[in-house]
Order: C-alpha cells, then sequence, then structure tokens
C-alpha cells in the first residue's frame, strides 16, 4: 500500500501541463505569459543553474572566462544574456524580423515595447538612449557618403553587473506564480508529450515548448532531424572584436548608445556589419566546448579607457556544403589552435603589413589591452584571406565615419564568431509540424538577440493559450 502511495505520487510530480526546454529570454517570458493568463501547472527544465550560482571571473576581476565552463556563461536562468552586456535593441527588425514572422509591422513594435516594460518592471535602467534627429541624420548622411549604413535603434543598457539583478528578479516573480524550475539538468529526447532527461527521467504533458537558446542549437537541430521537423541553415558571422581608444568612439556614442554601421566590400561585396559595441568596456573571452572565442562587455559602474565591438562578415553557403555552424567551428578551431588554446591578438598596422603581433609591438602602441589571456599572432595565418579581406575594407571604410578606427594601433581579437541556429520550421504561432510541440529564441533560428527571443517566447506561449481556448491579449 505505501508502495502504491509512493508510485503515484512520483507520478503527480511528472505530471505537467506545459515544460519549457530553456530558462533563456525565451523561456522566461514565455512562463510569464502562460503563467499570468492561465492554470497551466508549467516546468522550465535547464542544464545551467539560477543567478544566484551563475558566476564568472569577469563579472569581479575583468579578466578572462577561461575558469567558466561553457554552460557556466552560456546556459542557466536567463541564458547568455544574464553575463552579457544587458544591451536591450528596441526594434522589431534588430536580432531577427519580428514583423516578418507575424506578418504585422504594428504587432511587432507591440511586441518589443511589452518585452520593454517587462524588462523595466524587473529593474532594467528606465534611461533610453535615442538618437537626436539632427544628429543622427547628419551620421546618417556621414556614412551613406562612403557607402556605410547606420542604423538609428532606441537602446535600454542594463550592464553586465546590473544584468543578473533583473534576471533574478524575474526568476523570482515566476517562482511565487507556481512555475517550477528543474536546474542543472540536461534534456536528452523530446517525443510528442514527453521530454526525457539524460539521467532517464521522464516527464508527461501536454505542451512542449522548446527553447534551448545558442548553447543548444545543435542538439535541437538534432532532435529535428530525429523527429523530421524541417529546418534550413541560417547565416554564420565570422570576424573580429575591434577594441580602439574610447576617445575615438566617444562622438559616434554620443549619438546611439550601440551604433549599428552595415557595409558592403568592394573587393567581394560581402556583407560586413557591427555589433555589440561596448563604451568603456572590456573585451573577454568566451568559452565553448572545442575552441575559445572572444566577446565584449559593458558595466553600469567601471569603465575602461578602451571601447570595443564585433566586426562580423556574413558568410552563406550552398551546396555541396550548406552547414554554416559546421564551418564557423573549423574557423573559430583553427584560431585556437594557433593561439596555444588562447584568443589571438593583432595590432591592424601587423595585419595589413604582414607582420605577427608581438608583445613588444602591441605596447609600442596607444590602445592598451583590456583581455591579456590573449596569444599576440597573426590572423591571416588563421582566417580565410576573403574574410581577412573584408575586415581591413570594412574598417577602412568605417574610418571615414569613425576617425581613428582604422589606426596602425587598433587591436583586433580573434576569433568572433555569432552562429546561427538551424530556423525550424513553425506556422505563426511557432508550432512545430508535431502538434503541440512549440519552438523559440535563438536556438530554434528565430532569433539573434534578448529582446527579439523575449518576443518570440510570448508569441510561442500565445500559441499554447490558443489551444486551450483562451484569447491571448492584442499587443500593439
Amino acid at each position: 500500500m505505501i508502495f502504491f502511495w509512493i508510485f503515484l505520487e512520483v507520478e503527480r510530480r511528472l505530471q505537467f501541463d506545459a515544460i519549457i526546454v530553456g530558462a533563456g529570454p525565451a523561456g522566461l517570458f514565455a512562463a510569464h505569459e502562460l503563467s499570468e493568463r492561465s492554470k497551466l501547472h508549467i516546468l522550465i527544465i535547464d542544464q545551467g543553474y539560477d543567478v544566484s550560482h551563475r558566476k564568472c571571473p569577469v563579472m569581479t576581476l575583468y579578466k578572462s572566462c577561461s575558469k567558466c565552463s561553457p554552460c557556466q556563461v552560456m546556459c542557466g536562468v536567463g541564458g547568455a544574456g544574464t553575463l552579457s552586456s544587458g544591451l536591450l535593441n528596441l526594434r522589431p527588425d534588430i536580432g531577427g524580423n519580428l514583423a516578418q514572422l507575424i506578418k504585422s509591422d504594428k504587432a511587432a513594435w507591440g511586441l518589443i515595447n511589452y518585452v520593454d516594460q517587462m524588462f523595466l518592471k524587473h529593474g532594467a535602467p528606465s534611461k533610453l538612449y535615442t538618437s537626436n534627429h539632427e544628429d543622427s541624420e547628419k551620421l546618417e548622411r556621414a556614412a551613406a557618403a562612403v557607402g556605410v549604413k547606420f542604423i538609428p535603434i532606441p537602446q535600454r543598457h542594463i550592464g553586465t553587473d546590473n544584468a543578473p539583478k533583473v534576471i533574478g528578479s524575474i526568476e523570482h516573480d515566476l517562482k511565487t506564480r507556481g512555475v517550477k524550475f528543474l536546474l542543472g539538468k540536461k534534456v536528452a529526447r523530446i517525443n510528442k508529450n514527453t521530454v526525457m532527461l539524460e539521467n532517464g527521467t521522464s516527464f508527461n504533458c501536454k505542451y512542449i515548448l522548446i527553447a534551448p537558446g545558442r548553447s543548444g542549437a545543435n542538439w535541437l537541430a538534432e532532435e529535428a532531424q530525429r523527429l523530421k521537423i524541417p529546418t534550413k541553415y541560417e547565416p554564420v558571422d565570422v570576424g573580429v572584436r575591434v577594441e580602439i581608444p574610447s576617445v575615438v568612439m566617444e562622438p559616434i556614442i554620443s549619438v546611439s548608445r550601440d551604433p549599428k554601421f552595415h557595409i558592403y566590400t568592394a573587393t567581394y561585396d560581402d556583407f560586413v556589419r557591427t555589433f555589440c559595441v561596448n563604451h568603456e568596456g572590456f573585451v573577454v573571452q568566451e568559452v565553448y566546448d572545442t575552441f575559445i572565442g572572444v566577446n565584449g562587455h559593458a558595466m553600469a559602474e567601471q569603465k575602461s579607457a578602451n571601447s570595443n565591438f564585433a566586426l562580423l562578415v556574413r558568410v552563406e553557403l550552398t551546396q555541396p556544403l550548406e552547414d554554416t555552424t559546421a564551418y564557423g567551428r573549423t574557423i573559430a578551431m583553427q584560431t585556437t589552435t594557433l593561439g596555444g588554446g588562447r584568443p589571438l591578438l593583432q595590432r591592424l598596422g601587423d595585419l595589413e603589413g604582414g607582420h605577427r603581433s608581438t608583445w613588444e609591438r602591441i605596447e609600442r602602441g596607444n590602445v592598451r589591452p583590456t583581455l591579456r589571456n590573449v596569444t599576440p599572432g597573426d590572423i591571416a595565418m588563421a582566417m580565410p584571406h576573403r574574410i581577412v579581406a573584408d575586415i581591413v575594407e570594412g574598417l577602412e571604410k568605417l574610418n571615414h565615419v569613425i576617425p581613428g578606427v582604422a589606426s596602425t594601433s587598433t587591436l583586433l581579437y580573434a576569433p568572433e564568431v555569432k552562429f546561427s541556429a538551424n530556423r525550424v520550421y513553425t506556422n505563426r504561432d511557432l508550432e512545430t509540424p508535431i502538434e503541440n510541440v512549440f519552438v523559440a529564441g535563438d536556438g530554434a533560428g528565430l532569433s539573434r538577440g534578448l529582446v527579439t527571443a523575449a518576443a518570440t517566447g510570448i508569441i510561442a506561449a500565445h500559441g499554447i493559450l490558443k489551444k486551450e481556448g483562451i484569447t491571448p491579449p492584442k499587443i500593439e
């Protein structure tokens, strides 16, 4: 009789109405919508941990993340965003294309505002960075004159030091609503109405929302193939992180907190873009399973004398090799090998002159690297000629808009690779061909950033509400 009671209790615990795989922005915002507008019993599973257990040396020492496991940095509550700069790009066509996804410009802007209000509610700074119309137009004209496109964006900067507090507040709010978290557990398999962990534990549920983030993109692609859910490869962005004196970037930052510039290069007509500008910030390592990349952080309180940003070349492949992720990883692994397990660092002047950088040459310049756990070297030995040429030409064009950015002392860290997950085919509610299985976020190829990932989580949650006979709120 006691055994039977225990059996029933275990069965009860393993039954949920909705299971969300992934505790990043997509998963958290989906859970918020479902818990606020329904009585569904919700479980969030993530292989990482909660905010209080996600510690990284860069948060206090501004050194490298080499002591952190990939999962520690990329996984857990808040996803990769918890240990990021916490920059919110408040446009529906940045970090994805929401208007294209939901077929409505008005609703896309409504979703952006809705996500922004949620972040504000949980402690994001009220200060909104917007461009003065006259200054923005002036910068736009200067860029256009040399074939560069400047994209003005309303932005909110949470800061790497404040992001964990904001995410922690969202996590606490969900727990008070009855949402359950199962952390430090990796999902092995998804089937209709069933989620199985690596340890063999199975959970039954009515709805599954798969939102594993960038760290789970390969796993989701494999699961989609096994389940015969159609996917397609998306482009990969390969490039470097550029570090310059903050005074060089200051005039641009006064117009836009994280300026976005789009460039087409002269030689190959390739698309190059700036990404993730960290004014008075720090370059940091980003640890993956088989290579070491770089990224940038900016604190709300503590500052450096430098600014950094990614300069990325868009790579699209066709037959016979369409796997852009494999191509990007190959470049990143080769760069890490040449760096002896560290990122490569090179002065722009050395790259253009065909010289390998040394610490002596770097110290001779006027930019002091904020990341020193690197290997001075030759990026041209690690990356394809075409990508190197695109980077040099992109900086030369940018120099007309940001005078001094193409100085011989400008520092280039490699590799910086932004992978796009395989795009999972869905309907407009983000439901896959398998009934009641939904996807959202970066891991499903639907977004490329905090705000758009959160928005796709809301879209998927509203799709679940519709199936429950609940009319979602009209967001416009």
